[in-house]
């Protein structure tokens, strides 16, 4: 699917110290990230920390170019689909080495893949289509459909929930071995200090050039350094101060403080996504449609988005899901819906909806300011509708570990980048924290997910939107832009959702 106009890639803006024409190896970065990730194995979480710090180590068959288009990574080209649409033929790339030496085939592409379906909430959602996953030969698997799966190369390209490729000896539901094909291997990991990644010498880049996450990988540094930093005024403290090579997830309010600095600039990604309140709909006082909806009345997202954002020029209020720039954009659903900020009408809907005055459990973390501040705003408009409002802030870790339990929470706070397919939106699974499932869910998503005409799929998503604000499994707030730093001695680095740092170097 193409967007309408730019694409998000040609969208960011990015103040560059400018490439050298060659890149030499060596050197250690440290990258300052919002916290400590709950897990280093990326199918298991949906954390963009998570897979921040593990594309780096693990690699999928595809991934996404520049364009947000999906290419090749683990295999050699595109899958081959047949005329049904109920296969998907995959070439896998040969001499491909794991960090542990051993080489990569088709059993280890299966067994990976099986796991995937098994653990991960997408891949689970891709599981519901997929009828078998066989190694046709040792550098071929294909995979059988029950019904034809448009979104399927995208999910096997995501690096979120995502299907990683690791030895068909390893895997165990914990991962205890940190075993993948990466341009990196993880060396030392110290809880709250750092996560240390080494070059892996035997790592065999694609041909291509790179272009996004696709193409070659050079691994030029000999190390990077995930250090876990969750204040937000440290990390701009740090950026200014130029003791980190990146910064990520900074508060807006920083940019005007990092254009001034002198060891390091800003990096603005605009449009970068949106804001979101989920829903737990399958316990607690939010199990109940009706009071979802008198939760999204009582609330102003335009002033959760100013005390979050300060300036409109990081953010814009936007019911729709994905903004004018994107096809998938429509207002299917929204008019009455959005930024309705009448509390005294929430307040009787409500009451006609059997709210009884039950603890509405939100759970947020300041690692991410702008979610803290937000949940803020919305504490005090849900008093005013009568709701009786337990806001409990933790580190984002144990946030992520708590919203897998159905009865800890009713709200949590995150947020999402504009995904190239809309079939990648967590919300969407049935197995993901929040569990959305009615028969309106089912009939919207399946048809959107089995079309494979893009034009058609265009209209197909105006009706899972519109079934989103029936069923209220999730609010948008708003679009807004993510603001991070990078060293003046950094180069090579392509402003993205999730920072990578592969073809990064430091300048000489």
């Amino acid at each position: 699917m193409k967007l309408k106009l730019a694409s998000l890639a040609a969208a960011l803006l990015f103040a560059s110290p400018g490439y050298l024409s060659a890149q030499e190896k060596g050197g250690v970065i440290n990258v300052a990230t919002i916290g400590e990730p709950p897990t280093l194995d990326p199918m298991t979480s949906t954390a963009d920390l998570v897979g921040i710090v593990t594309q780096h180590m693990f690699e999928t068959l595809y991934t996404f170019d520049k364009k947000w288009t999906v290419t090749p990574l683990l295999a050699e080209a595109l899958p081959e689909i047949g005329a049904d649409g109920k296969t998907m033929t995959i070439k896998l790339r040969q001499g491909i080495k794991f960090h542990d030496g051993t080489d990569m085939d088709s059993a280890d592409v299966v067994a990976s893949l099986n796991r995937w379906v098994k653990l991960a909430s997408r891949g689970k959602q891709a599981g519901n289509f997929i009828a078998s996953i066989t190694a046709t030969d040792p550098s071929t698997v294909t995979i059988a459909l029950k019904h034809p799966y448009a979104p399927l190369a995208s999910l096997l390209a995501f690096n979120n929930s995502a299907a990683i490729i690791i030895p068909s000896e390893k895997q165990a539901d914990t991962m205890a071995e940190f075993v993948g094909t990466g341009p990196y291997m993880l060396k030392e990991r110290k809880a709250d200090q750092y996560i240390q990644l080494v070059r892996y010498d035997g790592y065999t880049a694609r041909s291509e050039a790179s272009d996004g996450y696709g193409g070659a990988r050079h691994a030029y540094l000999d190390e990077i350094r995930f250090v876990p930093v969750p204040d937000a005024n440290t990390r701009v403290e740090s950026a200014v101060s130029g003791q980190y090579d990146y910064v990520d997830a900074l508060p807006v309010e920083s940019f005007d403080k990092l254009k001034g600095a002198a060891a390091t600039q800003p990096i603005v990604l605009k449009p970068f996504g949106y804001p979101v309140f989920v829903f737990n709909t399958a316990e607690g006082s939010a199990k109940n449609v009706e009071v979802r909806k008198a939760i999204r009345q009582a609330l102003s997202m335009e002033d959760m988005l100013a005390a979050a954002f300060g300036s409109t020029d990081f953010y814009g209020l936007e019911g729709n899901i994905y903004p004018a720039s994107f096809s998938w954009s429509t207002d299917a659903g929204v008019e009455g819906n959005y930024n309705v900020a009448n509390p005294e009408g929430a307040k009787a809907a409500a009451a006609a909806a059997g709210y009884k005055g039950e603890p509405v459990r939100i759970l947020t973390s300041r690692q991410y300011e702008f979610h803290y501040k937000m949940a803020q705003v919305a504490a005090e408009y849900l008093k005013l509708a009568g709701f009786n409002v337990d806001l409990q802030v933790v580190d984002w870790a144990t946030l992520t570990q708590r919203r897998a339990e159905k009865g800890l929470w009713d709200i949590y706070i995150t947020h999402s980048p504009f995904l190239p397919e809309p079939a990648l939106i967590g919300s969407l699974s049935t197995t993901a924290p929040g569990w959305w499932d009615t028969p309106e869910r089912k009939a919207a998503v399946d048809a959107f997910t089995a079309e494979v005409d893009p034009a058609k799929r265009v209209a197909l998503w105006a009706d899972v939107q519109k079934v989103i604000y029936g069923d209220v499994p999730f609010i948008k707030i708003g679009n807004f832009n993510a603001v991070g730093s990078i060293s003046n001695k950094l180069q090579g680095v392509d402003p993205a959702p999730w920072p990578y740092f592969w073809n990064a170097s430091i300048k000489k």
